[in-house]
């Protein structure tokens, strides 16, 4: 049976739904980054990989940090730049890490998700819901301004009983229904408070409060919250020069300001907002949000069991 994780000196438990610390710009500090979350009380760390070039750097991660739920998937980004033996390559990272989920994988219509072909980016999209519906994983989905192409691909392709990660939700409040029929979790990230205040509240106060999930999207998604510091990412040249060894040559040449640098320990502020517009206590919130995680990623060979996380 799997260990719970160490419970921190925190006040509450946090499970971080989705990130990506294998990133280049901070996959150096990784493990100062999860050991400081893990301080603050984050117990565990859904980490996201997101083509081809990185998969082996989120399985590495996984092998050395036993918090780490390694997940692997084709991101809408990405396709235009997948092998013909993409998914070959993914089906043997699943076979050699029988503790993944799926993502991260999606649709988006974004600034840049409208530069790259749509027929194209459902195809990959629906492969991959195909492939964690075979495997029974949960799936982590990036959805940007596509949320009705989104519900049409996941009536084709569902139901969905392993659970599906709507990760950074930012969709309207009429499509939680439908969404949560079909086995749909909503994960919410920073990106929340950039959302008008009023229209967050209706939506979060339409989510089931079994689907609510609490995540950082790490490096990105940084909260900005009036009264509330941030904490940015510290890079201090010995844990660099320790870490750098585990970053590709292309990753390395990788820059950007620390100060616009997100990291687990931030969920906090998330925590903190999330709770506020629900008028619900945040050790409540942080409670339920973990357990749901919980649940999500609780499946054959998962590191994750419901008896192990208990109290």
């Amino acid at each position: 049976m799997a260990k719970a994780p160490a419970r921190a000196a925190s006040a509450v438990r946090l499970f971080d739904a989705h990130c990506h610390l294998q990133d280049p710009h901070v996959a150096a500090v990784a493990p100062t980054l999860i050991r400081a979350a893990a301080a603050s009380g984050v117990a565990r760390f859904a980490v996201n990989g997101t083509s081809e070039k990185d998969w082996h750097l989120v399985k590495q991660m996984a092998e050395d940090h036993p918090a780490v739920v390694p997940c692997f998937g084709l991101h809408p980004w990405w396709v235009p730049e997948r092998s013909p033996d993409w998914m070959n390559s993914l089906r043997r990272f699943f076979a050699e890490t029988p503790e993944a989920a799926v993502g991260e994988i999606g649709l988006d219509k974004g600034s840049h998700g409208k530069t790259i072909d749509f027929g194209e980016q459902v195809e990959v999209f629906q492969r991959q819901l195909e492939l964690a519906k075979e495997l029974e994983r949960p799936v982590s989905v990036h959805c940007v301004r596509a949320f009705g192409d989104l519900l049409e691909v996941l009536k084709q392709t569902g139901p969905f009983p392993a659970g599906v990660l709507l990760h950074s939700y930012m969709g309207s409040a009429e499509m939680v229904s439908g969404l949560a029929n079909l086995g749909c979790y909503f994960s919410l990230s920073g990106f929340l408070i950039g959302m008008k205040s009023t229209k967050a509240k209706q939506m979060l106060k339409s989510i089931p409060l079994d689907r609510i999930l609490l995540e950082t999207d790490a490096p990105d998604a940084l909260p900005r919250l009036d009264n509330v510091s941030v904490s940015p990412v510290h890079v201090h040249s010995s844990d660099a020069d320790t870490e750098k060894r585990h970053i590709d040559s292309e990753s390395q040449a990788a820059n950007a300001s620390n100060e616009s640098l997100n990291h687990p320990e931030n969920i906090h502020i998330v925590l903190k907002y999330v709770a506020s517009l629900l008028e619900m206590p945040e050790s409540e919130l942080a409670e339920l949000s973990y357990k749901n995680a919980t649940k999500l990623f609780s499946y054959p060979g998962s590191k994750v069991q419901p008896e192990a996380e208990a109290i």
